[in-house]
């Protein structure tokens, strides 16, 4: 499916999911991962409901059985930016069985420079090695469905990242929050790219495609500029974005998309609408930065060094 085809996919292309269970990272109340969750819930699969707060977790609950009564759901603390909590959280997922699709849709946006525990700068560690060792970790879980779906969400803003971060992520480098921030964009598409490469190398049934929601209205610009979604200027800026951005749940559309489409692996889906800022999902083209084959090895030999886990 292409910007010329004739067919425009909708949510009603979404398949019947009875039987599969689906994790989605990063699924705080009106964000892309919570209309992801809804739409795979309401079409009958088993969602896992992966956050770093109980509490939020237990407001997205709510939300999405306020939608749909009978929604199978799961929920599992796991804080990306900590590698203990990823340990940690992929060890209570082992209880969930075979993981159909994973979703890794968490992430922080231009956040002040904060180093983690593990010595790492809080976006590198939330955007790209907290999914990284994440999804190695579910790899036998994935691996046990037959037909798993890795989706891992990116941005237009890996157009800005000026080099893939290849270099020590424990290393002192300036930091300018939105050049990082593209940098993560740039390494979630490096991963997937290569995700995909090393299933097919090892005859694994695993897909790994990416998406991108353009310009949506969600809590993630604020949350990363102030700390928070609401409250004095971050309501400011949130209400300013939403009122020049497409809605959360459209935001979502391409991960939907990514996630139950017939679609090859090494896939990256976008909105089809000017700049692919907004509109029904396409299969889109990354910058060829990108597709670099070398950078994709190089920064996988890095993460795995980074998080402790060579894989697949």
């Amino acid at each position: 499916m292409t910007a010329t085809s004739p067919t425009t996919w909708t949510l009603a292309d979404i398949p019947d999911q009875t039987g599969r269970t689906a994790l989605v990272t990063g699924t705080t109340t009106g964000g892309l991962g919570h209309f992801t969750a809804l739409e795979l819930a309401r079409r009958g699969g088993r969602v896992v409901l992966a956050g770093r707060s109980a509490d939020k977790l237990d407001g997205t609950e709510s939300a999405i059985l306020g939608e749909v009564p009978g929604a199978v759901l799961e929920k599992l603390v796991l804080d990306l930016a900590e590698l203990s909590s990823v340990r940690a959280a992929a060890e209570e997922a082992a209880e969930l069985g075979p993981i159909d699709v994973l979703v890794n849709n968490a992430g922080i946006m231009a956040p002040p420079f904060r180093r983690t525990a593990d010595g790492l700068e809080s976006q590198m560690a939330t955007n790209h090695f907290g999914p990284f060792l994440f999804t190695g970790l579910l790899l036998p879980q994935l691996v046990a469905s037959g037909d798993a779906r890795v989706v891992t969400v990116s941005s237009q803003m890996h157009r800005r990242a000026r080099h893939a971060p290849v270099w020590d992520p424990r290393s002192q480098r300036r930091y300018r929050r939105w050049s990082v921030y593209s940098e993560t964009k740039l390494a979630n598409l490096l991963f997937t790219f290569e995700l995909d490469r090393r299933a097919r190398a090892k005859g694994l049934p695993l897909r790994a495609l990416a998406a991108h929601p353009g310009f949506s209205g969600t809590h993630l610009a604020a949350n990363g500029q102030f700390g928070r979604g609401r409250g004095g200027v971050a309501s400011i800026l949130d209400a300013t974005i939403k009122a020049i951005s497409q809605p959360a749940h459209a935001g979502a559309w391409p991960s939907l998309m990514a996630a139950t489409a017939d679609l090859p692996g090494s896939t990256y889906v976008g909105p089809s609408g000017p700049g692919q800022l907004a509109g029904a999902p396409q299969v889109v083209t990354p910058r060829s930065l990108a597709r670099n084959t070398e950078l994709q090895r190089q920064l996988w030999e890095v993460s795995e060094e980074t998080v402790g886990l060579r894989w697949p």
